[in-house]
């Protein structure tokens, strides 16, 4: 019952000015985003959040998260993921909830009705829950799409190429970790399928150090190859490197190692029974 009538008049003290109100809104965050976005699409979207908030204290429910609240929480779902996308920080996102509070204040000058001024506390609590509502909203898609981002990376930074019939190459540029590792084995083995390759060289000219670990995720790639029945041929060994491999104690075993990928690819050729000019023996 207290909850009804707080809400009757918080309901009473947003419509008591109406358009007013909401203009003031619209201008106080237009202002405060310094032109980051256009005053039309500010107005249309604060009086839609507007009427949503209305419509929720209507409903007399002061809990953000209850049912009355749920237009509202979608309005700035979508609102919080397309600043994220657009670039827009948290705290500029948020200001589109927080200055309501500022074209509020207008109302409290002079000598207010002390009610006014307790609805104006309980609202800016309101306000306040629904301005970390959006801040958490906007972190959320902003890794989403950080993560989809890198994906986007990952997959354009580990190609894979027909070098020849037969022969596919990966050429690795960068740190090689557990995540890059798996989508490599996962693409040199869909292309020898694709392909029907039986030869596969991993160039590591463009990686810029070889350790424990990296030398690890190279073995599991090459055994993982040789399981569909392809033999794999690691280049790029440079002098830097193999030193580095041979401190290391690292073992390649019976693994084939080729200084350059023009040596790799002569090896490969040779493997699959092509001779340089392109004739099948």
């Amino acid at each position: 019952m207290a909850d009804q009538e707080e809400c009757a008049r918080l309901v009473r003290l947003l419509t008591v000015e109406g358009e007013d109100l909401a203009a003031g809104w619209v201008t106080s965050v237009t202002v405060s985003l310094r032109g980051r976005g256009s005053r039309a699409e500010i107005d249309h979207e604060l009086r839609e959040l507007y009427g949503a908030l209305v419509a929720a204290l209507r409903k007399g429910s002061l809990d953000i998260h209850s049912e009355a609240f749920g237009e509202i929480r979608a309005l700035l779902t979508e609102l919080s993921r397309a600043k994220a996308r657009q670039g827009f920080t948290p705290t500029e996102t948020a200001i589109s909830v927080f200055e309501l509070k500022a074209a509020l204040e207008p109302l409290l000058t002079g000598d207010p009705d002390p009610a006014d001024v307790r609805s104006y506390v309980l609202l800016g609590r309101l306000l306040d829950q629904l301005g970390l509502f959006t801040v958490e909203t906007h972190t959320r898609a902003r890794e989403e799409l950080i993560s989809a981002q890198a994906e986007q990376l990952l997959e354009l930074s580990t190609p894979v190429v027909k070098l020849w019939d037969g022969v596919i190459g990966v050429p690795l540029v960068g740190t090689l970790d557990s995540a890059r590792t798996m989508v490599v084995m996962e693409k040199m083995l869909q292309a020898l399928i694709d392909t029907g390759s039986e030869q596969a060289i991993i160039d590591i000219t463009g990686v810029p150090a070889v350790d424990t670990q990296v030398a690890q995720h190279l073995l599991k790639t090459v055994v993982a190859a040789r399981l569909m029945g392809a033999e794999c041929t690691i280049s790029g060994i440079r002098p830097q490197i193999a030193q580095t491999i041979v401190a290391l104690g690292i073992d390649f075993g019976d693994i084939t190692t080729k200084a350059t990928l023009a040596d790799a690819l002569r090896h490969a050729l040779k493997r699959s029974g092509t001779d340089l000019a392109g004739r099948t023996r």
